[in-house]
């Protein structure tokens, strides 16, 4: 048997965004130091989350991080579109992020610069990241 739900009750719930606030990362001295929110939040998120080897650490949900390492030795014209595919599937896992576009590659030696901007629920920004290829 199957409970009714009372349909008047149901709206007049308001479901509020969870707020964004975490812990500030100090990238240039290596420590945390106080409280970021907003694009901030974000940005910090998408740092994070590229840096973060999928399915390495048991810490982390499957569904966290990127898979950026294994493309060491590829052919170029498959990389391309497979490190595009493998950010976005890596940031469209944040429901605060609703779309990565406008990418651009940079090739040297052993290293794919790889800049892009992300357009998220509270701004718009561009990031980057570097990938051994």
């Amino acid at each position: 048997m199957t409970p009714k739900v009372n349909e008047e009750l149901a709206n007049t719930f308001v479901r509020l965004p969870l707020p964004s606030k975490t812990y500030r990362l100090d990238r240039e001295n290596n420590r945390i130091i106080g409280y970021c929110d907003g694009v901030e939040a974000v940005k910090q998120a998408v740092y994070k989350a590229l840096l973060t080897e999928r399915y390495a650490w048991m810490i982390y949900s499957w569904n966290y991080g990127s898979e950026l390492n294994g493309l060491f030795g590829k052919q170029m014209t498959t990389v391309y579109p497979e490190v595009k595919r493998r950010i976005e599937e890596a940031l469209l896992q944040d429901d605060r992020i609703h779309k990565v576009r406008d990418f651009s590659f940079e090739k040297t030696r052993n290293t794919l610069q790889v800049t892009f901007t992300v357009d998220s629920k509270v701004g718009i920004f561009e990031s980057e990241v570097s990938v051994n290829v």
